[in-house]
Parts: C-alpha cells; sequence; structure tokens
C-alpha cells in the first residue's frame, strides 16, 4: 500500500540530496519518478532542485493554483509514475497536501515530501501543518547547531548579519540568509536586544 511520507528538518539537514538520491535508486532500476518544486522557489532555476554537495534534477514547478491529484494521474496516465518526491514541500498549500495524499491512496504512488517544518519565528508552514497532521509516516532528518545539539530552529539574517524577527513567512534564500539552531541558542539570538 502506498504512503505519503515527510521527512522535515531545520536547512543544511540535506533534504534534497536524500530526494536527489531516493529518486535516482528508482531511475537507476527502469522506474519513473517525478519530482513537484514550488514555482517561485527558482533558486537552482525554475523548476530545478539542488542540493548544497552539487546534485541536481529537474522537477516539475507547481503554483498554489495546481491540482497536484489531477497532475499526477494525468502524468501517470500517460507512463507510469513509480514514486512522487516533493521538495520544499513547506511551501504546500492545505489542500495539495491533501491531493498528494490522494495520489497514495486512490492511484497507489508512494510520495515522498521533504520540507523544513518551521519558519524564522518557530511558527509551522502551512503545508508542514498539514503534513505533520496527515503523513502516513515522518521522520526528522537532523543537523547541528554550533553548539553541537540537535538544530531543531532556523534564523532569519539581514544582509549585515543581524536577526530577523518580523517580516514574510516566505524569503527564499540558504546560507546567505538562514542559520540553524538548537531550540535553546535560537531562542538566545532572537531575545538578544
Amino acid at each position: 500500500m502506498a504512503k505519503l511520507y515527510f521527512s522535515y528538518a531545520t536547512m543544511n539537514a540535506g533534504k534534497s540530496t536524500m530526494l536527489l538520491q531516493a529518486s535516482y535508486n528508482y531511475r537507476e532500476r527502469g522506474m519513473r519518478t517525478v519530482i513537484l518544486i514550488a514555482a517561485f522557489d527558482d533558486r537552482a532555476g525554475k523548476g530545478r532542485v539542488s542540493s548544497r554537495i552539487g546534485l541536481s534534477d529537474d522537477g516539475i514547478a507547481f503554483t498554489h493554483a495546481d491540482d497536484l491529484y489531477c497532475l499526477v494521474a494525468r502524468l501517470h496516465a500517460e507512463e507510469p509514475i513509480a514514486c512522487v518526491f516533493v521538495d520544499e514541500a513547506q511551501f504546500l498549500g492545505e489542500d495539495q497536501v491533501w491531493q498528494l495524499a490522494r495520489v497514495a491512496d486512490r492511484i497507489g504512488i508512494p510520495v515522498m515530501a521533504y520540507g523544513l517544518r518551521t519558519d524564522f519565528q518557530g511558527k509551522l508552514f502551512p503545508g508542514s501543518m498539514a503534513l505533520l497532521a496527515i503523513a502516513d509516516e515522518m521522520r526528522e532528518v537532523r543537523t547541528i547547531c554550533h553548539c553541537g545539539r540537535k538544530a531543531t530552529m532556523v534564523a532569519r539574517m539581514d544582509a549585515a548579519g543581524n536577526v530577523v524577527r518580523e517580516g514574510a513567512q516566505v524569503d527564499v534564500g540558504g546560507n546567505e540568509k538562514y542559520v540553524v539552531y538548537c531550540r535553546r541558542h535560537w531562542e538566545d539570538i532572537m531575545n538578544e536586544a
């Protein structure tokens, strides 16, 4: 029975690397995969997934208006799909998470979603909230704070290296904009004057 999986972590934990490796493993065995990524996340190019260690692959860019169940069903009718992968799954809408659950439940294709759990203010992203609520299986991918403890939080920094405490939930970026911390050090840096 196909399942909806959610692998979550802070930034720099290797989620995209894991996604690309898992997709490669399927393809190496002659099985087709589909990789989905939010259209506005074009850091590696539109519809392209890239990892910090240099791996990358083409995907399908989607917007919040797209019905992912219909998209996958159409693609599967053209040529069978063995697995659907979603990078930056926190950017999914709640309805899109349910659409992906239907891909697993009704079409029988496993869906592996990778993304952040919380934003720079410690709040859940809508896509992550829905995945935490309905995913069949969840896995935390770990990375570490500068102190050596497990990092669970992320802080947004401005161009001068100062902590950003307010702003839009979504501001796509990488190491130039975000730093991971354990909860203790995140709280310390967020409360500094």
